[in-house]
């Protein structure tokens, strides 16, 4: 059957996906082409030289077709039987980026390969953790309730996190939290996503206010929450303790560990972003990380000063949109990273409010087709490997268009298959077609 099936990859392939994966590739070149666009250039020229980043997404996107279509051609073992060596060279692979890497705006997690590109390690290991994750849960061994196998699964995603932090890839770390989709969809019980998600809340506020006013209301919370039942802690007394814990853990995180996550661990720009969000600004000479206390990065603009163009961008789009080549924002190259971070500000001002949410639509629709992949996967491997390429698409889309319109910091994370980039393109083109080919042979019990 596995024969048969990579002389006919077509057989059992989800084509729809494959012609959304087209249409996307397609817009992303043509906004690249509209942030580009220079009359007076000679475009046969550039292209033929890959002088701009126009012509160098089409190469990508040509490479990456050669790569798809290798990929279908493959054997759907083959990526159960790698799965653990994959992600073993992943890390490797980021390690030597500590040695080898080239800085690229304050990031040294790229490596310089031949014809002057470069490879974001960080990038590809996204693809190794999500097959290692699949691989790891469907060992007929692996009993997803237990609390060991959640820390073995939480520690495997967070090692190449913490190496993308170590590499100040703040934006790609946080893109490996996009995992507990899948490991919610496998049994991770719901009282992990509660305390996850009340420690967000828990941060949100310690910024909103200070710390010791949010202290007190702590304490008081918890004093009124054990006078109202201490008629039932009185014969349970236990549970007592279990208040005082939860209160010492809130009390701990507000007085100490955001100050100290914020002023030892993230560096200034990080802080400054985050703080920016919720509207508060952040005192960098407390960050003990930072050689400036102005809140930038070599020489590059404050991150308000990008989101406020961006803003300026999207809102001049209006309803119908300036048209093409007709942005005044784009063609002034007022949005900094327009190319990549920002991409989307070139679509919102040359297509406005209707473009948008068509292309909105079609990155909905196609979610929700990979997720209707992902629930017709009769092996757990291939649908574990589904969730997680649901959850990494959807973190990137979610992030980085809140990222555009100013909802999220400015982390640096590119807009799925639309954004310059030869990793990012290549990374998100691999997830993709390894899913499309573990669908096509989903009567395959893999492990």
């Amino acid at each position: 059957m596995a024969e048969t099936n990579n002389h006919n990859f077509s057989k059992g392939t989800d084509l729809a996906v494959i012609l959304l994966y087209l249409i996307m590739v397609a817009v992303g070149v043509l906004c690249i082409f509209m942030v580009e666009y220079n009359p007076n250039l000679n475009w046969s020229n550039t292209f033929l030289t890959a002088k701009t980043n126009f012509s160098k997404q089409i190469y990508f996107s040509i490479f990456c077709a050669f790569i798809a279509i290798f990929i279908l051609l493959l054997d759907s073992k083959v990526f159960t039987a790698f799965a653990n060596l994959s992600y073993v060279a992943g890390i490797l692979l980021m390690l030597a980026t500590f040695v080898l890497g080239k800085n690229i705006n304050g990031s040294k997690s790229w490596i310089p390969i031949a014809g002057g590109f470069n490879l974001q390690p960080a990038e590809l290991c996204k693809i190794f953790t999500a097959l290692f994750l699949a691989k790891f849960i469907s060992k007929p061994e692996t009993d997803f309730k237990k609390l060991k196998s959640h820390l073995i699964a939480g520690a495997a995603i967070a090692l190449p996190a913490i190496l993308s932090i170590m590499q100040h890839e703040m934006g790609l770390a946080l893109v490996y939290s996009a995992f507990i989709f899948a490991m919610y969809r496998e049994g991770l019980p719901p009282v992990i996503l509660v305390v996850l998600l009340s420690f967000a809340i828990l941060v949100i506020a310690t910024l909103l206010l200070e710390p010791t006013v949010l202290a007190i209301i702590l304490t008081v919370i918890a004093g009124l929450f054990i006078f109202s039942m201490i008629k039932k802690f009185k014969r349970n007394k236990s549970k007592i303790l279990i208040v005082v814990a939860i209160w010492g853990v809130c009390f701990g995180t507000v007085r100490f560990a955001v100050p100290y996550i914020f002023n030892h661990v993230f560096e200034c720009y990080q802080s400054t972003r985050i703080y920016s969000m919720v509207g508060k600004e952040y005192d960098c000479s407390q960050n003990k990380k930072s050689a400036s206390s102005s809140g930038e990065r070599h020489g590059k603009k404050p991150d308000d000063y990008n989101v406020k163009q961006s803003k300026i961008a999207i809102g001049s789009g209006g309803f119908w949109g300036r048209g093409f080549l007709k942005g005044t924002q784009t063609r002034g190259k007022y949005v900094p990273e327009q190319h990549t971070d920002f991409i989307f500000t070139s679509l919102g001002e040359a297509f406005g409010f209707v473009g948008t949410f068509i292309f909105l639509g079609l990155y909905l629709f196609f979610l929700f087709r990979l997720i209707r992949i992902a629930e017709r996967q009769r092996s757990s491997f291939s649908r574990v490997y589904a969730y997680s390429v649901v959850g990494i698409f959807f973190f990137h889309i979610a992030v980085n268009i809140s990222m555009t319109i100013g909802l999220f910091p400015v982390v640096g994370i590119p807009l799925p298959l639309i954004s310059y980039g030869g990793s990012s393109l290549l990374t998100f083109t691999v997830l993709l077609f390894i899913l499309l080919r573990l669908d096509a042979d989903r009567q395959m019990v893999l492990r």
